[in-house]
């Protein structure tokens, strides 16, 4: 870590805390510079960190403070009340029909699952690739079958440990992806009929996938802020025969939500002493706001019980799938599977992120992309504040790039969704993240698109939709208490 993100990382944790408090002034950075033994551009730079995130703010000549919180600010979503019976899946269409809408490149991609392009090195992987092919041994092409590149398995085993996980040689498995990786995990731990706890709400991919292999989903209430409610996991455990639990602990997908790390301790704990598979899908873990990965829950899992998959895809090189699986006591039945279905993972990509690994720019290009979305979500959530209904709540997450809205219950979202197609905006409307189509007035809206000019009259546009429908709302109701009183 830098000089200036310990600095920023120690100040992040004193304002966390409350030893610095809204409104407290920061030492000056001259003040600083003295104390610390640092340059004025270290100081500058970790300043810099903390206002992007929204953590401080710089006063025209009278320096830096604390971000007070405003009263206008919005409260978190609520957490969402589950059904306690497992619920059979049929979402495919709906998916399909709202989310078409996004891969047109002339819509504004706020219901896009995808960062923007524009901040990825896709020149520097094509060299990657390019040398990579001018190295290619015949014999490698067969060689890298099932698991996958021995080369590129062992940078990504070096990264593992860093994050304090380590793995076994035989443990990780290269796929088409993290969707291949999740959806073989769930294969190799479940059978048709079988209950899967998913979180409420819940990525509809996993729905996707559990619909497919016709499993049932059982839904857990998840904590905006904190992630899975570890006492309604449990009542989950006591009342279903659980085959399996598919969670994302870090930077949850649609609500942001990151787990502590004590959390991810007991929720491994209990599922091992339940004997109760983990699938860990941690593909936005690399997108942290802070100076530190969070650890995922497989770094508290001495058991194999955690079936970890992550990717490529939405920290570095969208479109070459490239993802992983590291699926601890359950490896050999993936790899089996992995067989059985493609195979194995196209060697081009394998061997263009191994030679982009290699060359040693990963963490370089990681800290300008996880500033680029930190600085947007704070843009976008101050768009959400002015011009979005009163009474709107949303999360602040700490990393990924998708913010969670709970609108007033007069806005009806999929209507909302569709209005703003005709606009040419696309949304994500809540249906979509849980197996009963719940969250019908909430939204997930993506923030990875800085640089997009539109995106802020989009917000505007949105924001104004979503109020008319709340004053039409409450006109109704006024005129309907007016002709009752006549």
């Amino acid at each position: 870590m830098n000089r200036y993100e310990q600095l920023a990382a120690e100040m992040a944790d004193g304002i966390r805390a409350g030893v610095l408090r809204p409104g407290d002034r920061l030492p000056s950075v001259r003040q600083t510079c003295l104390s610390r033994g640092l340059s004025p551009s270290t100081v500058f730079q970790a300043y810099g960190w903390l206002e992007a995130r929204g953590l401080i703010e710089a006063r025209p000549r009278a320096g830096f403070f604390v971000r007070s919180t405003a009263s206008k600010r919005s409260a978190l979503p609520l957490v969402a009340g589950t059904r306690e019976e497992a619920t059979p899946v049929a979402l495919s269409e709906w998916v399909m029909a709202l989310l078409s809408s996004t891969r047109d490149a002339d819509v504004v991609p706020l219901g896009s699952a995808f960062a923007s392009p524009q901040l990825f090195p896709f020149a520097a992987l094509a060299r990657s690739g390019a040398r990579a092919m001018r190295r290619l041994q015949p014999a490698q092409i067969t060689g890298a079958l099932t698991a996958g590149h021995p080369g590129l398995r062992e940078q990504l085993r070096r990264r593992y440990a860093l994050a304090g996980v380590a793995l076994q040689d035989e443990e990780l498995i290269i796929t088409n992806g993290a969707m291949e990786a999740l959806n073989l995990c769930l294969q190799a731990v479940t059978q048709p009929g079988d209950v899967v706890v998913v979180e409420s709400p819940t990525f509809y991919a996993s729905l996707q996938a559990l619909e497919r292999l016709h499993l049932r989903a059982v839904e857990v209430r998840t904590d905006p802020g904190q992630g899975v409610d570890l006492a309604a996991l449990v009542e989950v455990l006591q009342r279903h025969t659980v085959a399996a639990c598919w969670l994302m602990p870090t930077f949850q997908n649609p609500l942001g939500a990151l787990m502590p790390v004590e959390r991810k301790q007991a929720l491994v704990a209990l599922l091992a002493a339940h004997g109760v598979p983990l699938i860990e899908d941690d593909v936005y873990a690399e997108l942290h706001h802070g100076p530190r990965r969070p650890p995922p829950a497989k770094a508290f899992d001495t058991q194999g019980w955690v079936l970890h998959c992550s990717s490529l895809s939405k920290c570095l090189a969208p479109g070459y799938r490239v993802g992983w699986a590291a699926a601890g006591r359950f490896a050999k039945q993936v790899q089996r599977l992995k067989m059985m279905s493609s195979l194995a993972t196209a060697i081009p990509s394998q061997l263009a992120a191994h030679d982009y690994l290699q060359q040693g720019g990963f963490d370089r290009h990681l800290r300008r992309l996880r500033e680029a979305l930190a600085v947007q979500q704070q843009h976008t959530l101050a768009l959400i504040e002015q011009f979005f209904p009163v009474g709107t709540r949303v999360t602040r997450p700490e990393g990924g790039y998708f913010l969670w809205l709970e609108l007033p219950e007069a806005v009806d979202a999929l209507a909302l969704h569709r209005q703003a197609l005709e606009r040419g905006i696309s949304t994500a409307p809540g249906v979509l993240f849980s197996a009963d189509q719940r969250f019908s007035h909430h939204l997930r809206l993506n923030t990875g698109h800085p640089g997009d000019p539109r995106i802020d009259a989009a917000l505007r546009t949105l924001g104004v939709m979503a109020t008319a429908m709340v004053e039409r709302s409450a006109g109704l109701r006024s005129a309907g208490v007016l002709r009752s009183g006549a």
